[in-house]
């Protein structure tokens, strides 16, 4: 049984930092500037043997009505909805401002189990804040640092307690239900049918059932959290009018058709030359770290703009760690010539992305929702190229009718010689071709080579990897090795 712990207080507290020591990992953005974390943020939170679903917050603050700071709010007060324990935490050095004071007074009309947290509680400084703390309401305050880890025996037995209850909140229901049936542990092997290939070639088949991991990318302001709140059907995440809204990357967990998405909403990414904040910098890094953690890129463009160089060097990023990517349109509602501007923009992706070519293009509107079903069908169709296996045999025949058709050069009087080729993994797909004086293929014949897969095989926008290494075929003399 999971249960949900928010991290709730004002600006600048460490809700972050702990965010973060649960987690295992620095995924949350941490700065000494107030106001750095502005959405909602989820994962999986250990403590010890204990997992439980853990909520970084926005800081709380008194702020005037539809402004910003209003929307993130109403963001941590989602999250005070949502979870079965909420630490409210302050500065113990500073001790009680009269900004934990009104919040104090919030989360009393929660109804919620609410357990005091006063954190940078390692220096002697803090020991009065935590005396103070009492008269917030909320019984005596776990002393705790979220930097150096101290205090966490007591958060384990908070979220302990906490399983322990919803656990027999779980039983007596089933119990009530008169269905006290329990499922045995079953070890499911892998059986012949669950393989294909030839010989020594099988490999486990694609599961499309497996979660999918999404990353919608951008420049500012392209509507990447508008688009994620009407694919989630949830203000789920920040949006408004101002540029650079979204600064940590945010991962929610969404399901479409049966199957699990973890979609990624990214701040937007501007030129370099452009990213001078400190924290800009820090979001922007968060972003292109989403890139390598996705499957799936959805490079979203605002249909309004024409393709900028900012756009190509994040198509071109994708392409070199190797992501599968879908290339959306947003805004599409505002564009009147609809035909004449999808033909410039799909002439534009062929002539400045030929490493792409064929790239999916999807058009749409993330705040309408249309063309979402679109959307996601080119993202499932990118992902199984990107899983794309191709047997060794049928990657034999392509690549004789490939020389045939168009043999490789001459390099100095001597025609070079491939002499076999095989697939040597996935997402991307990757192939080995062994050839005579491999150093000598010019690049030209290894575009031939890369495009004729895309076409042969059916793998259009899909990045692929072409290695040509020396060496003869290395299975020529396998029945002649001797065994003992």
């Amino acid at each position: 049984m999971t249960v949900t712990l928010a991290i709730v207080g004002r600006p600048n507290v460490g809700k972050s930092t702990l965010f973060n020591r649960l987690v295992g990992r620095k995924i949350a953005l941490v700065d000494d500037t107030p106001g750095v974390t502005r959405d909602r943020r989820e994962a999986e939170g250990h403590i010890a043997d204990l997992t439980f679903r853990v909520l970084d917050t926005a800081g709380y603050e008194d702020v005037k009505d539809g402004s910003l700071e209003d929307r993130m709010r109403q963001q941590t007060e989602l999250a005070i909805r949502e979870a079965d324990i909420i630490l409210f935490m302050i500065d113990a050095r500073a001790g009680v401002v009269p900004l934990d004071q009104r919040f104090a007074q919030v989360l009393r009309k929660a109804g919620k189990s609410v357990h005091l947290v006063g954190n940078k509680a390692e220096s002697k400084s803090a020991e009065a804040g935590l005396v103070e703390a009492f008269k917030l309401g909320f019984g005596e305050p776990i002393a705790l640092s979220a930097e150096h880890g101290l205090g966490l025996s007591e958060l384990y037995s908070i979220v302990s307690a906490a399983i322990d209850k919803a656990e027999a909140i779980q039983a007596d229901a089933v119990a009530a239900a008169g269905d006290l049936d329990v499922m045995p542990d079953v070890d499911v092997d892998i059986t012949p049918d669950m393989l294909e290939g030839e010989g020594e070639e099988a490999t486990l088949r694609w599961n499309p059932r497996r979660h999918l991991n999404v990353a919608i990318v951008g420049r500012p302001n392209a509507g990447k959290s508008t688009l994620v709140n009407r694919m989630v059907g949830e203000d789920r995440v920040l949006v408004g009018p101002e540029a650079g809204i979204t600064r940590d990357s945010i991962l929610v967990p969404w399901e479409w058709e049966g199957r699990t998405i973890n979609l990624v909403d990214t701040a937007g990414i501007r030129r370099r030359s452009r990213v001078q904040e400190k924290l800009e910098k820090l979001a922007v890094g968060d972003s292109l770290r989403s890139i390598q953690y996705a499957e799936v890129v959805v490079l979203l463009l605002d249909a309004t703009i024409p393709f900028e160089k900012q756009d190509l060097a994040l198509a071109d990023l994708v392409e070199r760690e190797g992501r599968a990517m879908v290339i959306a349109l947003n805004k599409w509602d505002l564009i009147e010539d609809k035909n004449k501007a999808l033909a410039e923009l799909r002439e534009a992706c062929e002539r400045l992305l030929p490493q792409l070519r064929g790239v999916p293009l999807v058009t749409l509107s993330g705040l309408t929702g249309r063309n979402i079903d679109k959307l996601m069908d080119a993202i499932f169709t990118i992902e199984r190229s990107w899983n794309a296996h191709v047997s060794t045999a049928r990657l034999n025949r392509w690549l004789a009718g490939m020389i045939e058709g168009h043999p490789p050069p001459a390099v100095s009087g001597r025609r070079l010689k491939m002499r076999y080729m095989t697939q040597a993994k996935t997402r991307p797909p990757s192939f080995i071709i062994f050839a005579s004086r491999p150093d000598a293929v010019p690049a030209s014949y290894q575009r031939y080579l890369v495009n004729g897969l895309r076409e042969a095989f059916d793998m259009p926008g899909t990045p692929i990897r072409l290695w040509i290494r020396g060496g003869k075929n290395p299975y020529d003399d396998k029945t002649k090795r001797r065994i003992g």
